[in-house]
């Protein structure tokens, strides 16, 4: 079995990150994954979270990922993400404002898709303020 496996990252505008890499680990919507060479297929949803490339036993890379798509095959992990970003260029100042805006449209909703899409909104940018943590 091989040492290494590919790894993309994938967000709407570019490609975020592509390279083989030792060990991965991604945000799943039922839980923290790791994928390592010779994974089993697996499809998932992605929640707002970290994902953490390891290199030598060591957090090499870590992206805030607001939730996606990842693919799992035994050579490559492929995630699909709504939005990334690489966590060493994000300010907590600025994530704190996304929230504090983010609760102020939930609260302003009027309708049901509204509250809806201010709700996830929340959650995202509530994992963006952990992230920074």
């Amino acid at each position: 079995m091989a040492d290494r496996f590919q790894f993309e990252l994938v967000a709407p505008e570019k490609l975020v990150f592509s390279d083989d890499i030792e060990f991965v680990v991604v945000p799943g919507a039922e839980g923290d994954f790791g994928v390592l060479p010779g994974h089993a297929l697996l499809l998932s949803t992605v929640r707002p979270g970290i994902i953490e490339i390891f290199e030598n036993d060591k957090a090499k890379e870590r992206f805030f990922v607001a939730g996606g798509f990842a693919e799992v095959t035994p050579e490559r992990c492929t995630v699909l993400s709504t939005e990334s970003v690489n966590l060493d260029d994000v300010d907590e100042g600025a994530a704190r404002q996304r929230l504090d805006g983010a609760e102020r449209d939930l609260n302003d909703a009027t309708s049901d898709a509204e509250r809806e899409k201010g709700e996830k909104a929340v959650a995202v940018a509530e994992a963006l303020v952990a992230a920074c943590s």
